[in-house]
């Protein structure tokens, strides 16, 4: 049933752009091909019985269409079409298929045989009107509160998890978002994300203002069966930027039973060429005894981190105007793991670039990044 009111809502696009061809639209979109060789904890594939050893290549196709209906009204749509080579898929990079915040199945399997895994799926696909007071947000679309540039504990909503480095949108929301505005700098966003039962649904607030020189935000609402309240702010000390946020999550049926998620960074530009990040987070939610890790949680995607305090370090350098170098560390405070991730990006045109990238865990056995396999990959994007 699903599947039909989808097919019937682009059918219905596409025959508007055809029947009035007054409307204005806009088409863009890009191609990007990721082959990655990664290589595995040996305890780990033993445990499994699978090779340490995989190679795997990503092809993905996004497709933009945008089309304004009238004055301040618009749908958007983004569309992909994936094909991924694996013989063992490694679910920390590639896995799209479990998403809480989709009530409604937009994905669907072309071909899955042998190695190969061809899928397509509506990734957005909403209606925005825009008033002189604020907008009204209905379908499939990107919410993204917070501030945070690694991690952000205030996006309640498909935060990513920062060792995916096969991951770049955020995934889409089926939701209904109002955002009201009060004046310059000033604004509340209320959001609405249906589930199968009323009672699960989610819904948040988020207020924002700016004083004295920094944006300032407060969030609050019911999230997984919880109650959330916390809030973030940015602006800048000297020459650095600086932010911060956190929240409070609670049990709704016993509100002792809670845990507190936050994260604190600055990052400056030092020159033209040389900009530098570090930001440290604070997971209430995960445990400081790898023993108590809640493995399922990561794999089903609730859950981003296993323990609880971290850091990331990361400089990018622009060696040329074409070529920019970055290193980024992330380590896990609390047990000692963590991963080095070193990347060259080339711009080898107007709008395709090149990266090469060495992705180096490190840990003691059972230690978060233990589980994550070292990876080598080569990143060719084209936008159109």
């Amino acid at each position: 049933m699903m599947k039909c009111i989808s097919i019937t809502i682009l059918f219905v696009i596409i025959s508007t752009v055809q029947f009035f061809a007054q409307i204005n639209y806009s088409f863009t979109g890009y191609v990007v091909d990721l082959p990655v060789y990664s290589i595995m904890n040996k305890d780990l594939a033993n445990l499994f019985s699978v090779s340490p050893n995989q190679f795997m290549n990503l092809t993905r196709l996004r497709l933009r269409p945008e089309i304004h209906l009238w004055d301040n009204g618009r749908i958007n749509l983004e569309y992909e079409a994936d094909a991924l080579f694996s013989k063992q898929t490694s679910f920390l990079f590639f896995d799209q298929t479990n998403n809480s915040r989709q009530i409604i199945n937009m994905r669907w399997n072309i071909l899955n045989r042998d190695n190969i895994d061809v899928y397509h799926y509506i990734d957005r696909l909403y209606f925005r009107q825009g008033f002189n007071w604020g907008n009204i947000i209905l379908g499939r679309q990107r919410i993204a509160w917070g501030v945070g540039r690694v991690w952000s504990p205030t996006d309640l909503f498909n935060p990513i998890n920062p060792a995916n480095f096969g991951k770049i949108e955020k995934d889409g929301v089926d939701a209904a978002s109002l955002t009201y505005s009060f004046g310059s700098f000033t604004d509340l966003n209320i959001v609405y994300n249906p589930q199968e039962k009323i009672s699960t649904s989610n819904v948040g607030f988020r207020f924002r203002t700016n004083f004295a020189g920094y944006d300032y935000a407060l969030v609050g609402g019911y999230f997984d069966k919880r109650i959330i309240a916390g809030g973030d702010f940015a602006g800048s000390i000297f020459d650095a930027g600086l932010r911060g946020e956190g929240i409070i999550s609670m049990d709704k049926n016993n509100l002792n039973n809670n845990f507190v998620r936050f994260v604190f960074g600055m990052d400056n530009q030092f020159t033209s060429k040389l900009y530098v990040l570090i930001e440290y987070q604070f997971n209430g939610e995960g445990s400081t005894n790898k023993y108590n890790y809640n493995l399922l949680g990561l794999y089903n995607g609730s859950i981003i981190n296993l323990s609880q305090n971290y850091i990331v370090v990361s400089g990018s350098y622009q060696i040329t105007p074409l070529f920019t170098l970055t290193l980024a560390e992330n380590a896990n405070l609390n047990d000692d793991s963590g991963y080095l991730l070193l990347s060259g990006n080339y711009s080898v045109s107007d709008n395709g670039t090149l990266t090469l990238g060495i992705f180096q865990t490190y840990g003691n056995f059972l230690s978060e990044y233990w589980y994550y396999p070292k990876a080598y990959y080569l990143q060719g994007q084209y936008f159109f």
